[in-house]
């Protein structure tokens, strides 16, 4: 007699969702993991409505959020890298330099070029911090000594928004000539009386900050950008001490006397334009007299 009978079992198929959750719909905050509406983000300049946090932003996002649209112009695109010290590390320069350009869409780690903010004529350097962590080498310095130039032989305005880990390894010291030789031009600008605004996001650092990212005649931060020259783990290291809390983030080196003004994404156009109007002794044509006076002389007030 079979006590036990073996039964034909049938395989059951995952149910099908048929509403799934359209991929890219919502954003994580990276600092306090709110989900958020993509969309609301980026409307918001992506920065985080709970707790204020500054997501980076793309080159050409920053270009569309300061300069007016349909005014910007490229220059010096024909500027480009080369692999001039034949450097190999875990691969060979070039191919790091192809595989850099094809991830961030962009062929070097600066875009330059001139626009105008609220009418205003500027001469306009953009770090993409996509390209190799934004790190200087031949091709990043020569075309922002370009561009310094140019402000200097047309008498515009000179902007920079800095976002870098330092100079670039793979060109060792042909990159640690790109402070010198940025510095210098800022030195010629400085001479013929023409402004340079600076604005340092996260992270500014190493050889950037040591030099054009730190000679500005106002320089503007975003909240919480980690700014200076070594970091925080190393220099903790080298001196064996325990560093203050907020070390090196944008709030502890205003308080230092490092930075003239630390600036909310949303207000950072407005704020730039103002010292625009401060340096060239007017008032915009879109404010009230009365309201534009006391903004110069706020902004003046901090320089």
């Amino acid at each position: 007699m079979v006590w036990f009978k073996k039964e034909k079992y049938t395989t059951l198929k995952p149910p099908v969702m048929k509403d799934r959750i359209p991929e890219g719909l919502w954003t994580k905050c990276e600092n306090c993991f709110n989900m958020v509406l993509t969309k609301d983000f980026e409307e918001n300049l992506k920065v985080c409505k709970k707790c204020n946090h500054h997501h980076r932003l793309s080159a050409r996002e920053r270009i569309a959020m300061l300069a007016d649209e349909g005014t910007f112009q490229e220059l010096f695109a024909h500027i480009k890298p080369t692999d001039p010290l034949g450097f190999v590390d875990s691969k060979p320069y070039s191919e790091r330099l192809k595989s850099a350009q094809k991830s961030s869409g962009y062929d070097e780690a600066v875009i330059v070029g001139t626009c105008e903010m609220d009418g205003i004529p500027v001469a306009l350097g953009v770090m993409v911090f996509e390209f190799v962590g934004g790190s200087m080498g031949s091709v990043v310095g020569e075309r922002i000594t370009r561009l310094i130039e140019y402000a200097a032989d047309h008498a515009l305005p000179l902007v920079i928004i800095s976002a870098s880990g330092g100079a670039r390894m793979q060109e060792g010291i042909l990159s640690l000539m790109q402070m010198a030789k940025t510095s210098a031009a800022l030195a010629r600008l400085a001479e013929k009386k023409v402004p340079y605004i600076s604005v340092l996001t996260n992270p500014t650092t190493a050889g950037v900050m040591a030099s054009y990212a730190s000679l500005g005649d106002v320089i503007i931060a975003e909240p919480d950008a980690l700014i200076g020259f070594a970091g925080p783990r190393v220099i903790q290291q080298t001196i064996n001490q325990i560093l203050p809390k907020g070390f090196q983030k944008s709030e502890f080196v205003l308080e230092h006397g490092f930075l003239d003004k630390v600036v909310h994404r949303k207000d950072l156009k407005k704020t730039i334009v103002l010292f625009l109007y401060y340096f060239a002794g007017q008032v915009p044509k879109t404010w009230s007299s009365e309201e534009g006076s006391q903004q110069v002389i706020a902004a003046a007030a901090t320089t």
